[in-house]
């Protein structure tokens, strides 16, 4: 079967290509992709090439196909599997797989396994592992943003804290505590607050900063107070831009410190104040993944040995988390679309990953079966006054916050295509 798909050849070197799927054996699924939601991670794996600890040495060779982040429909499903999983089945995964004691993943490792492809080939060691996931949700892209979702709610497992006296670590945000998120407006910032809402376990106040007003307005527009507390949490966002954002964000927490403390962004002076914030046993998770493998930063040592601060690093959720983004979004608690910012067609995935941190917003959301360039939602109003589909877009999605739905999605699938053949 031939397919066309976003591949790594190299260093800042991506290509659609077109090429042949080999045919799939009695232990493989091949599988459908309708849409692939692109991660900063496969920008750093774009610009990296073989450098990234993902991608295999011999990529020049033998392409990867990019995007792991994807959800879509069983085609074909293998003897090995016949039974256990059907064709038309709505899927998504989970692309995590440290498959023994290997870092690979679609997205980055694999020649004929990834998102940003039309079809692709799911190899055996997905199912053996359970990161095959069925998805019974009303939208594809809801459940590419499961991944991403799952990185936050995995960060959330991966916090603890210490009581006086016992070595036993309470794995977890502190319930009823303070949390605050650094650099926290940008798309992983305003999924980790969606989860933080509606989840089981929720702080008593919640602060959000970032240092661009334009990204704070819009997280302001997407979650009101008035929710926030009906849910038990004070939220406030606030702009540290101006000042001292220690003395700020302490007075904020009546200077007893937050709790759980989220990095958002690889800067040394923010990974400071998160350390300069921290309350007794607080803990600080750096969840933004530099590039520089040299990047270092200071915290606040005293603090470390008298008051128990300490600090953690996550990449990336388990199947676990997954499933619990998954089942929260199935069950209307959990809505990822606050993420996305742009819709685009797999013509324009290439160049996206490339430029994505040039490319302001949030989550850029790639459907793989249209030609279509990448284009912000807040733009569909201005574009359908020449283009019919654009502004039926735009009319739903005023109707939803201004938010990509799954109702913008259905009319994108069914009339898209038709209107751009």
């Amino acid at each position: 079967m031939k397919t066309r798909a976003v591949r790594l050849h190299g260093a800042n070197d991506l290509r659609l290509d077109e090429f042949e799927l080999p045919p799939i054996r009695e232990d493989e699924i091949l599988a459908e992709v309708i849409t692939d939601s692109i991660c900063m991670s496969t920008y750093k794996c774009a610009i990296l090439g073989t450098a990234h600890k993902r991608v295999h040495p011999d990529v020049a060779d033998h392409p990867a196909i990019m995007g792991h982040e994807f959800a879509g429909r069983l085609v074909e499903v293998g003897a090995k599997y016949k039974g256990q999983f059907e064709p038309g089945m709505k899927f998504t995964l989970q692309p995590a797989l440290n498959y023994r004691g290997t870092m690979w993943s679609p997205g980055y490792s694999y020649e004929f396994f990834g998102g940003d492809t039309l079809y692709t080939v799911i190899p055996q060691e997905v199912m053996e592992l359970g990161n095959l996931l069925e998805y019974r949700g009303d939208a594809y892209y809801k459940a590419s943003l499961a991944e991403p979702m799952s990185c936050s709610i995995g960060a959330t497992h991966a916090a603890f804290h210490t009581k006086m006296g016992s070595y036993v670590h309470e794995m977890g945000i502190r319930e009823g505590g303070r949390m605050a998120l650094l650099a926290g407006a940008g798309p992983m910032g305003l999924g980790m607050a969606a989860y933080t809402l509606n989840c089981d376990r929720r702080p008593a106040q919640l602060i959000v900063t970032d240092i661009d007003e334009a990204r704070l307005r819009r997280a302001r527009e997407l979650f009101s107070p008035e929710y926030a507390r009906s849910r038990g949490v004070d939220l406030r966002f606030v702009n540290t831009s101006q000042g001292d954002p220690v003395a700020l964000l302490r007075g904020i927490s009546e200077g007893q410190g937050f709790d759980d403390v989220f990095v958002y962004a690889p800067v040394s002076s923010l990974v400071r104040q998160a350390s300069d914030i921290l309350g007794r046993d607080g803990c600080l998770s750096f969840f933004a993944g530099p590039t520089d493998k040299d990047f270092s930063a200071e915290i606040n040592f005293y603090d470390v040995h008298y008051n128990a601060a300490h600090v953690i690093g996550t990449t990336g959720g388990n199947t676990e988390d997954m499933l619990e983004s998954l089942r929260l979004t199935a069950e209307g608690r959990l809505d990822p679309s606050v993420m996305v910012t742009h819709i685009g067609g797999l013509d324009a995935a290439a160049d996206t990953t490339l430029r994505l941190p040039k490319i302001p917003g949030g989550k850029k959301l790639i459907y793989t079966h249209l030609h279509m360039p990448l284009t912000a939602i807040e733009d569909f109003g201005k574009l359908g006054k020449d283009n019919p589909c654009f502004a039926a877009l735009a009319e739903i999605c005023a109707a939803h916050q201004g938010l990509w739905c799954a109702e913008a999605e259905e009319y994108l699938l069914r009339n898209w295509i038709t209107a751009h053949a």
